[in-house]
């Protein structure tokens, strides 16, 4: 497997800075965010632990992801970064802007993408929801078969899809060439925990990308009655509760050969501090 930086988690250094960055450090791949730019300076409601949404400099302009397709494909070839997928936050409805997308990877010789499952916010029939946004996707398959690039949903709480069965019963409906799930345990610690090995091997060959990051309960509150009130929120990958090491070994035995990619949410160390030793735990954990 090959090691990669999802750019959101390098919030503070522009996009040649990210690939020096993760040149230097000894990562083999590049995850471009892919959204609005950033404001042109810190905006009032800034926080250190929102910078990696709020004010990220480390992003390709989904507005001109077309016409920036060949110079961010040229800087990735400057320091030899292979780019393994270009990361939105469109919906399946977006369709035109998706197709944007598709095709600015087509150009810089990525070969995946990520679209966000729609949310379940308890108030449609589930049922529903599901059968639409399959609706949706045919559309989307197709679109990704035209280009050559793989359209990746990504479990993660709050959405459709938390969990790698819940995955599998809505990817299984189309082709794995055009369709795939990014997994993410750090987000299954928030909602959607199955077994690695378990939900690794169901999803098979719809498994096209593993984000790396990791998550711990925490009591928030106490209510006047007396119950306990927990909280997730972000840790450092060797310190929460996703079992990351695991994860690698798991992966392995599949015989996973894509990318692992860093997404680290945690605020207790800088971000150069972060990816090196994260990079380290990667290598440690693979070696067997």
């Amino acid at each position: 497997m090959k090691f990669s930086v999802f750019t959101v988690s390098t919030p503070e250094y522009g996009p040649e800075d990210t690939l020096k960055l993760l040149k230097e450090i000894g990562y083999n791949g590049v995850e471009w965010r892919v959204n609005n730019p950033p404001p042109d300076q810190k905006p009032d409601n800034y926080t250190f632990e929102g910078r990696y949404w709020s004010y990220n400099l480390s992003n390709i302009d989904i507005d001109k992801v077309v016409e920036s397709a060949e110079e961010v494909k040229g800087l990735c070839k400057k320091y030899n970064i292979e780019i393994c997928s270009l990361t939105t936050y469109l919906r399946p409805a977006d369709v035109w802007d998706i197709e944007k997308v598709l095709k600015a990877a087509d150009i810089m010789g990525c070969r995946n993408i990520r679209v966000m499952p729609p949310n379940y916010n308890e108030k449609e029939n589930y049922r529903v929801l599901f059968d639409r946004t399959v609706n949706q996707v045919k559309v989307l398959e197709e679109l990704a078969s035209r280009y050559g690039v793989r359209i990746n949903f990504e479990t993660h709480m709050g959405n459709m899809i938390p969990s790698a069965s819940a995955a599998y019963r809505f990817v299984s409906n189309f082709n794995p060439d055009y369709i795939g799930v990014i997994y993410d345990p750090g987000n299954m610690v928030y909602e959607g925990f199955e077994n690695y090995r378990m939900g690794i091997e169901l999803l098979g060959e719809y498994l096209a990308h593993v984000h790396l990051k990791n998550a711990v309960w925490k009591l928030n509150r106490v209510t006047e009655d007396g119950v306990d009130i927990w909280k997730p929120q972000p840790a450092p990958c060797r310190k929460g509760f996703a079992d990351l090491k695991k994860l690698i070994g798991v992966l392995q035995d599949a015989g996973y050969n894509g990318y692992v990619s860093v997404e680290d949410f945690s605020n207790e160390k800088d971000t150069y501090t972060k990816l090196k030793e994260n990079l380290e735990f990667l290598r440690l954990a693979s070696t067997r």
